[in-house]
C-alpha cells in the first residue's frame, strides 16, 4: 500500500521540482555560454567543450546521486541511475534535440568518440554480468576515462592546429568571466537537480515502488535534465556540435567516471533486473546512435521522433511492470 503523504508535504515536493527546473534552466545557459567562450579562448572545437567539459558537467548530478546510494547501500538506485541516465540521453534528449534541429555530426571527432561509447556501455554491460561493480573494475573504468580525455584532447588540438577544423574566429571574452559563467552555470545545474530530484523521489516513494526503478526512471530522468536543457538551449542557440557532444560525454562519463568513482569508493551489486532487461535497452539506444550518426553525418527530425518515440515505449514498458 501507498504511504500516507501530507498534503503539505506533497506541495513542498512539487516546489522543489519547481525550482529546481528554474535552476536547470539559468545554469545551462551560463554554462553554454561560459564553455563557448573557453573554446574559442583555447582554440577547441565546441565539439570538444560539449564531449568535456559540458558533458561531464552535466553529469555531475548523476555523480553525487550514484555516491550517495551507494553509500546509503541502495545499489538499485546507484546502478540505475547512470543506466537509465545513458538511456534517456539519447531516446529522449538527442531525440528532442534532433526534433527542434537536425543535429550535424562532426567526421573526425565522431570517429573518435564513438568507438570509446562502445567501447565503454560494453565494459558497463561485461562487468555486470559478474554481479558486482568492483573496486578494481572501478579503477579501469577510471584509468579508461583518463585515456580518453587525453586522446580527446591530443586530437582535436592537432586537428585545429591543422586548421582542419572549424574553430570560431570572433574575438573570445576574457577568460575568468568565461570560466565564473562555467562554473556557476554547473552549479545551478548540480543544485537544480538536487532539489528536482528530492521532490520526485518523495512524490514516488508514496508509491511504494522498487528502488530500482525509481532510480531508472525518476532519479534518472530527473539527474539528466541538466543534459536535457543544455541540449535544447544548444540546439536552439544553433551549437548543435555542443548538443551531440554532450550527450556523447555525458554516457561516456556516466559509465567510466560516475560507475567507476562510484565502484572505487563503495562497490556496489548488479541488480538482476537491469542485467536482464535495461542494459540491453541501453546497448540498442547506443547503436541506434552510432548508425543514425554515420548516416549522411547528421541526426535528421524523423530519427528523432524514432528515439522519442522509443523512449516513450520504454518508459511504458516499466510502468506496466512495475
Amino acid at each position: 500500500m501507498p504511504m500516507p503523504v501530507s498534503m503539505g508535504a506533497l506541495f513542498m515536493f512539487w516546489l522543489f521540482i519547481a525550482i529546481g527546473l528554474v535552476l536547470l534552466t539559468v545554469g545551462a545557459e551560463a554554462l553554454i555560454r561560459g564553455a563557448t567562450s573557453i573554446a574559442r579562448r583555447f582554440g577547441l572545437s565546441e565539439l570538444l567543450i560539449g564531449v568535456t567539459l559540458v558533458g561531464f558537467g552535466t553529469s555531475s548530478p548523476e555523480l553525487v546521486s550514484s555516491l550517495g546510494a551507494a553509500l546509503a547501500g541502495s545499489p538499485g538506485v546507484a546502478v540505475g541511475n547512470v543506466v537509465g541516465s545513458n538511456i534517456a540521453n539519447i531516446l529522449l534528449i538527442l531525440g528532442v534535440a534532433a526534433l527542434i534541429a537536425p543535429v550535424p555530426v562532426a567526421s573526425e571527432g565522431f570517429r573518435r568518440d564513438a568507438p570509446a561509447l562502445i567501447a565503454a556501455t560494453l565494459m558497463a554491460i561485461g562487468v555486470s554480468m559478474t554481479g558486482e561493480y568492483g573496486r578494481i573494475a572501478g579503477g579501469v573504468f577510471l584509468f579508461a576515462l583518463v585515456a580518453y580525455i587525453v586522446v580527446a584532447y591530443v586530437t582535436e588540438k592537432r586537428a585545429a592546429e591543422a586548421h582542419l577544423l572549424d574553430v570560431p574566429h570572433e574575438e573570445p571574452r576574457p577568460l575568468l568571466p568565461s570560466l565564473i559563467f562555467a562554473a556557476a552555470g554547473l552549479a545551478l545545474l548540480a543544485g537544480g537537480a538536487k532539489l528536482l530530484v528530492s521532490g520526485a523521489i518523495g512524490i514516488a516513494t508514496s508509491l511504494n515502488v522498487s528502488e530500482t526503478l525509481i532510480g531508472l526512471t525518476i532519479v534518472a530522468i530527473g539527474t539528466s535534465l541538466p543534459e536535457l536543457v543544455t541540449s535544447v538551449v544548444a540546439s536552439l542557440r544553433g551549437k548543435s556540435d555542443l548538443a551531440f557532444g554532450n550527450v556523447i560525454g555525458s554516457n561516456i562519463y556516466n559509465t567510466l567516471g560516475i560507475l567507476g568513482a562510484t565502484a572505487l569508493v563503495h562497490p556496489v551489486a548488479a541488480p538482476f533486473a537491469i542485467i536482464r532487461f535495461d542494459n540491453w535497452i541501453m546497448a540498442a539506444a547506443t547503436a541506434a546512435l552510432v548508425l543514425f550518426a554515420a548516416t549522411r553525418n547528421r541526426i535528421e527530425r524523423w530519427e528523432g521522433a524514432l528515439l522519442v518515440a522509443g523512449y516513450a515505449a520504454y518508459i511504458a514498458f516499466l510502468a506496466v511492470n512495475a
